[in-house]
Protein backbone atom coordinates (compact mmCIF):
# COMPACT_ATOMS: atom_id res chain seq x y z
CA UNK A 1 0.00 0.00 0.00
CA UNK A 2 1.34 3.58 -0.82
CA UNK A 3 1.04 6.01 2.16
CA UNK A 4 2.13 8.75 -0.57
CA UNK A 5 -1.52 8.86 -1.72
CA UNK A 6 -1.61 11.89 0.94
CA UNK A 7 0.77 14.18 -1.91
CA UNK A 8 -2.03 14.01 -4.30
CA UNK A 9 -4.42 16.19 -2.04
CA UNK A 10 -6.03 13.24 0.33
CA UNK A 11 -6.32 14.74 4.19
CA UNK A 12 -4.63 11.63 5.78
CA UNK A 13 -2.84 8.71 5.31
CA UNK A 14 -5.10 6.76 6.81
CA UNK A 15 -7.57 8.09 3.51
CA UNK A 16 -4.26 6.35 0.99
CA UNK A 17 -4.65 3.51 3.20
CA UNK A 18 -8.57 2.95 2.58
CA UNK A 19 -8.70 3.91 -1.09
CA UNK A 20 -5.48 1.42 -2.07
CA UNK A 21 -6.98 -1.32 -0.18
CA UNK A 22 -10.15 -0.52 -1.97
CA UNK A 23 -8.47 -0.39 -5.35
CA UNK A 24 -6.78 -3.75 -4.35
CA UNK A 25 -10.54 -5.28 -3.86
CA UNK A 26 -11.30 -3.96 -6.91
CA UNK A 27 -8.19 -5.59 -9.06
CA UNK A 28 -8.99 -8.65 -7.11
CA UNK A 29 -12.48 -9.04 -8.30
CA UNK A 30 -14.75 -6.76 -6.26
CA UNK A 31 -17.75 -5.11 -8.58
CA UNK A 32 -18.70 -1.73 -7.83
CA UNK A 33 -21.51 -1.92 -10.52
CA UNK A 34 -24.91 -1.74 -10.54
CA UNK A 35 -25.05 -5.97 -11.66
CA UNK A 36 -23.19 -6.22 -8.05
CA UNK A 37 -25.05 -7.34 -5.18
CA UNK A 38 -25.58 -4.93 -2.38
CA UNK A 39 -25.30 -6.63 0.61
CA UNK A 40 -22.15 -8.49 -0.08
CA UNK A 41 -20.35 -5.17 -1.68
CA UNK A 42 -21.43 -3.29 1.66
CA UNK A 43 -20.02 -6.62 3.46
CA UNK A 44 -17.17 -6.49 1.58
CA UNK A 45 -16.47 -2.50 1.42
CA UNK A 46 -16.77 -2.55 5.32
CA UNK A 47 -14.04 -5.06 5.92
CA UNK A 48 -11.94 -3.06 4.46
CA UNK A 49 -9.87 -0.81 6.77
CA UNK A 50 -10.94 2.95 7.01
CA UNK A 51 -14.15 2.10 5.73
CA UNK A 52 -17.29 2.67 7.23
CA UNK A 53 -21.17 1.68 6.94
CA UNK A 54 -21.83 5.35 6.12
CA UNK A 55 -18.92 4.74 2.79
CA UNK A 56 -20.87 1.34 2.17
CA UNK A 57 -24.14 2.54 2.02
CA UNK A 58 -23.62 5.71 0.24
CA UNK A 59 -21.30 3.34 -2.81
CA UNK A 60 -24.73 1.47 -2.46
CA UNK A 61 -26.65 4.48 -3.39
CA UNK A 62 -25.07 6.44 -6.17
CA UNK A 63 -22.70 2.59 -7.78
CA UNK A 64 -24.83 -0.05 -7.13
CA UNK A 65 -28.02 1.86 -7.94
CA UNK A 66 -29.53 0.12 -4.42
CA UNK A 67 -33.01 2.41 -4.60
CA UNK A 68 -33.16 1.04 -0.72
CA UNK A 69 -30.06 2.12 0.25
CA UNK A 70 -29.88 4.59 3.24
CA UNK A 71 -26.83 6.12 5.34
CA UNK A 72 -28.25 7.03 8.24
CA UNK A 73 -25.10 7.95 9.73
CA UNK A 74 -25.17 10.97 7.81
CA UNK A 75 -25.37 14.24 9.38
CA UNK A 76 -27.14 16.30 6.62
CA UNK A 77 -29.94 13.26 7.45
CA UNK A 78 -29.67 13.13 10.93
CA UNK A 79 -30.14 17.07 10.84
CA UNK A 80 -33.27 16.80 8.08
CA UNK A 81 -34.95 14.21 10.34
CA UNK A 82 -34.33 16.53 13.39
CA UNK A 83 -36.84 16.89 16.18
CA UNK A 84 -37.33 20.06 18.29
CA UNK A 85 -34.11 21.32 16.77
CA UNK A 86 -32.40 17.99 18.33
CA UNK A 87 -30.94 16.15 14.98
CA UNK A 88 -31.75 12.79 15.27
CA UNK A 89 -29.46 9.79 16.09
CA UNK A 90 -28.23 7.11 13.41
CA UNK A 91 -30.59 4.69 15.48
CA UNK A 92 -33.65 7.23 15.06
CA UNK A 93 -33.04 8.04 11.32
CA UNK A 94 -32.71 4.16 10.55
CA UNK A 95 -35.86 3.74 12.48
CA UNK A 96 -38.05 6.54 10.82
CA UNK A 97 -36.48 5.34 7.60
CA UNK A 98 -38.25 1.86 7.86
CA UNK A 99 -41.14 3.50 6.48
CA UNK A 100 -39.76 4.02 3.04
CA UNK A 101 -38.40 0.83 2.08
CA UNK A 102 -37.90 0.03 -0.33
CA UNK A 103 -36.75 3.33 -1.80
CA UNK A 104 -35.17 4.89 1.28
CA UNK A 105 -32.15 6.14 -1.21
CA UNK A 106 -35.21 8.35 -2.46
CA UNK A 107 -35.53 9.55 0.31
CA UNK A 108 -32.33 10.61 1.39
CA UNK A 109 -31.52 12.33 -1.69
CA UNK A 110 -35.03 14.06 -1.17
CA UNK A 111 -34.17 15.28 2.70
CA UNK A 112 -30.44 16.08 1.48
CA UNK A 113 -32.50 18.20 -1.59
CA UNK A 114 -34.12 20.21 1.64
CA UNK A 115 -31.61 21.12 3.57
CA UNK A 116 -31.42 24.54 1.54
CA UNK A 117 -28.94 26.85 3.34
CA UNK A 118 -27.31 24.08 4.73
CA UNK A 119 -26.78 22.32 1.78
CA UNK A 120 -22.66 22.22 2.91
CA UNK A 121 -24.01 19.41 4.70
CA UNK A 122 -25.54 17.30 1.56
CA UNK A 123 -23.03 15.00 -0.41
CA UNK A 124 -22.02 16.91 -3.58
CA UNK A 125 -23.95 13.74 -5.50
CA UNK A 126 -26.88 14.33 -3.84
CA UNK A 127 -28.13 17.22 -5.86
CA UNK A 128 -27.39 14.96 -9.42
CA UNK A 129 -30.28 13.17 -10.28
CA UNK A 130 -30.05 9.20 -9.86
CA UNK A 131 -28.30 8.17 -12.62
Amino acid sequence: MRDDLVEIGLPSAARGRAIAALAAACADGLELGPAADPDAVRAALVALPGVGQWTADYVAMRALRDPDAFPAADLGLRRALAVDGRDATTREAERRAEAWRPWRAYAALHLWQGLGDDAALAPAAATAAVA
